[in-house]
């Protein structure tokens, strides 16, 4: 069947971008101090699911609901199933947007507004994808299942659950990373640094607060400090400034100074891309006579972990030849006089090294401190042959739609649904050049880039279903 699908995929603008505009709006974050029996993760990203299986129900879909933890949307029947992944969930709106982060905004051709760019604008145009084959009269050999998450920033809960109560899909693609193709993801753990609250120096540490989420390197900084001559620290402040890639204010509160710090927020995945507002703001109060618990805190933060994203002062520096480096991100820091410290570090590792190795690092680091090091969920690293037809089948959509021929997948530190298949792959929406602004305030795609993402995935689904 000879269908046009770049021109096919212009007549359907309009909507999409209506259909953006409603799923941009609802704030999807996980928010559990909300959760509820039929909010399990809080209102936003049960919503935003109930919206998106509401688009698929108005065009005639065969939808269902998994206790507002996941959903799919279902077409076609066959003895085997492809599985489109995408997440309606994003990450907090944060500070330093200069638009509404849940109102869709058009600015110089480009659409702004959290999940336009993760996940909710290219799972939108994958969707779109599949509405266009419908629409066009088209039977799929196989049965497809568009499943949503609600929950893939944080725990993955909601696949979890799908994978409960359906069947194991075992190939497809996700709609969350970028374009040509993802064919190999990193492994992926995350620890946690854990300290008591004592303080012991001339210096009080009372409060430390940095960063949202483990996958997001944190924008935003800021510390409340006693100090007995907070002149002197206020002038070195603004020295430190002068030299560091960061700004910031300091002011007197009625705990003593109050510091902020803006860095730049980034993925997790490659933290090189930001600038730890939470590292450079212990890296400048840990020069300063602070004792106990507080100053293990901040020495972890300032000496081993600072500035440091391939994780050489841990020892921990590892190259593969097909996946790259070990990156580490310190996404979540806080400390409370009455509630101790936390210090999140995630790490994006090849194979060749794993969670424990990762683990020793750490504890030769802490060695000296009051710490206690728990370690969260791990994802081991997940492949896919670049001759596995459904690598080659995406590629040569891809190939021929962009006129890239020299386009080749490739291995990425970043983790997606794909990797829950063992023939799974991430495909798109981000082109080649296009600034990266996932997990960013200000987040943004071109408008004609999802369009054009919208037109590959209705040939890609169509090739691997006809």
């Amino acid at each position: 069947m000879a269908i046009d699908w770049q021109q096919l995929s212009e007549q359907y603008r309009e909507d999409y971008v209506a259909d953006l505009t409603t799923l941009v709006g609802i704030d999807s974050a996980r928010d559990d101090s909300k959760a509820t029996a039929d909010y399990p993760l809080g209102p936003g990203p049960a919503k935003a699911l109930i919206a998106f299986l509401g688009l698929a129900e108005r065009d005639g879909f065969t939808v269902k609901n998994l206790d507002n933890l996941v959903g799919y949307v279902e077409f076609g029947e066959g003895d085997e199933t492809l599985a489109i992944l995408g997440h309606a969930d994003t990450m907090p709106g944060g500070k330093g947007w200069h638009t509404d982060p849940f109102t869709l905004t058009k600015k110089d051709g480009n659409l702004y507004g959290r999940g336009t760019s993760d996940d909710k604008g290219p799972a939108l145009a994958a969707y779109y994808g599949l509405k266009m084959m419908k629409d066009q009269g088209i039977k799929p050999t196989k049965k497809i299942r568009f499943i949503i998450g609600t929950d893939e920033e944080s725990d993955w809960t909601g696949m979890h659950h799908y994978l409960d109560l359906e069947p194991a899909p075992t190939l497809g693609f996700s709609p969350d990373a970028e374009f040509p193709l993802i064919n190999g993801e990193k492994g992926n753990v995350t620890f946690e640094s854990h300290f008591a609250g004592a303080n012991g120096g001339s210096v009080t540490l009372h409060d430390f607060q940095a960063g949202l989420r483990e996958n997001m390197v944190p924008r935003d900084a800021e510390a409340t400090v006693e100090t007995p001559d907070a002149d002197q620290m206020m002038a070195d402040f603004k020295t430190f400034l002068a030299d560091a890639p960061v700004t910031g204010t300091v002011e007197q509160a009625a705990a003593g100074l109050h510091f902020e710090v803006i860095g730049k927020a980034a993925h997790g995945m490659e933290p090189k891309n930001g600038i730890n507002a939470g590292t450079y703001l212990a890296s400048f109060l840990t020069s300063y006579d602070f004792g106990g618990d507080a100053d293990d805190f901040l020495s972890l933060l300032a000496h081993e972990l600072h500035d440091d994203s391939r994780a050489h002062k841990l020892g921990l520096a590892f190259t593969d030849e097909v996946m790259g480096d070990l990156t580490m991100n310190v996404g979540i820091m806080t400390f409370t006089a009455d509630k101790g410290g936390l210090i999140n570090t995630n790490f994006r590792y090849p194979t060749g090294i794993g969670a424990a190795e990762i683990l020793v690092g750490l504890q030769k680091a802490t060695a000296m401190m009051n710490v206690e090091i728990k370690q969260g969920r791990e994802m081991v690293p997940h492949y896919v042959d670049p001759s596995d037809p459904i690598v080659t089948t995406l590629m040569d959509v891809y190939r021929q739609q962009t006129g890239d021929t020299d386009a080749q997948p490739e291995v990425v530190g970043g983790g997606t649904y794909g990797r829950l298949m063992k023939r799974g792959v991430a495909f798109g929406a981000l082109f080649p050049g296009t600034q990266d602004t996932m997990h960013q305030a200000d987040e943004f795609q071109p408008e004609d880039d999802l369009i054009k993402a919208m037109s590959i995935y209705g040939q890609a689904t169509y090739e691997l279903t006809k």
